[in-house]
C-alpha cells in the first residue's frame, strides 16, 4: 500500500503495459489521486483505499473502460451515471466511459461520487445484502465483458447451479486463482452444465459426475 500522496510501483508498471484504455486509464487515475486516498493494486487493477477499506478501482473492457465503486449502491447518483453490471451484483456500481473526452466532461462529478464515496467508508456503512446471496467476484464480471456469450450462459444456469459456481469461484484467495477456476469451467458453463455436471456422458449418477470421465484413455 502507498501513502495517498506516493503513487504505487505496480500501477506505474501497469499503465506503462497498458495499451488499449492507455489515456483514459491515466486521466482516470489522476483524477482518483487528487482525492487523497492511498493507491493499491489489487484484482489485477489499480484499486483506491480509505484506511484500507476498498472504495474504487478502474478497469477496462473491450467496450469501455471504468470507474466502479465498491459501495456504489449506497450512493445517491444524482447524475444517474451509475450501472449495475448485472442483477447478482448487489454493491459495486460502474460509470463508464469510452473515451478520455468523456472523462474529461465529468471530472468534477466523477471527483463528487468520489468523495461521497469516501464518506461512505467514513460512516461505517454498509450495502444490506439480499439473504444468501453471493456477490460474483469480478473476475467473472470481467469474463461475462470479454466473452458475450459467457453472461447469457450462466444466467440460463438454475440458481443452484449459478450458486455452486459463484462459491467456488470465491473461495480462492487471489486473483490469478479465481480467474483460473474460472477459465477451467468457461466450456462447462456455455454448455448448461454445472460445476459437479458429468461433461462425458459416462456417469451412472447423471446428471452429477461420478468420476467416470478418468476411465477416458
Amino acid at each position: 500500500m502507498t501513502t495517498n500522496n506516493q503513487t504505487n510501483p505496480k500501477v506505474d508498471e501497469f499503465l506503462s503495459k497498458t495499451e488499449k484504455w492507455h489515456e483514459e486509464f491515466v486521466k482516470l487515475r489522476e483524477i482518483v489521486r487528487e482525492c487523497e486516498l492511498n493507491e493499491e493494486f489489487k484484482w489485477m487493477h489499480p484499486c483506491y483505499t480509505y484506511e484500507n477499506k476498498n472504495v474504487v478501482l478502474i478497469h477496462g473492457f473491450k467496450e469501455y473502460c471504468a470507474l466502479l465503486f465498491h459501495k456504489g449502491a449506497l450512493l445517491k447518483d444524482k447524475h444517474g451515471i451509475l450501472v449495475q453490471q448485472t442483477d447478482k451484483v448487489q454493491a459495486a456500481r460502474q460509470i463508464r466511459f469510452k473515451n478520455v473526452n468523456e472523462i474529461v466532461e465529468l471530472e468534477q462529478i466523477l471527483k463528487e461520487y468520489i468523495r461521497e464515496a469516501i464518506e461512505v467508508e467514513k460512516a461505517g456503512l454498509e450495502v444490506e445484502k439480499k439473504p444468501n446471496e453471493i456477490e460474483i467476484p469480478e473476475e467473472l464480471l470481467a469474463k461475462f465483458e470479454e466473452i458475450p456469450e459467457l453472461k447469457p450462459a450462466f444466467e440460463a444456469l438454475t440458481p443452484g447451479r449459478q450458486r455452486a459456481y459463484i462459491l467456488y469461484f470465491s473461495q480462492a484467495k487471489q486473483s490469478k486463482t479465481r480467474t483460473s477456476r474460472i477459465e477451467s469451467n468457461i466450456e462447462k458453463i456455455l454448455a448448461g452444465k454445472g460445476l459437479k455436471d458429468c461433461t462425458c456422458g459416462l456417469s451412472k449418477r447423471m446428471p452429477n459426475c461420478d468420476g467416470s470421465h478418468k476411465l477416458i484413455q
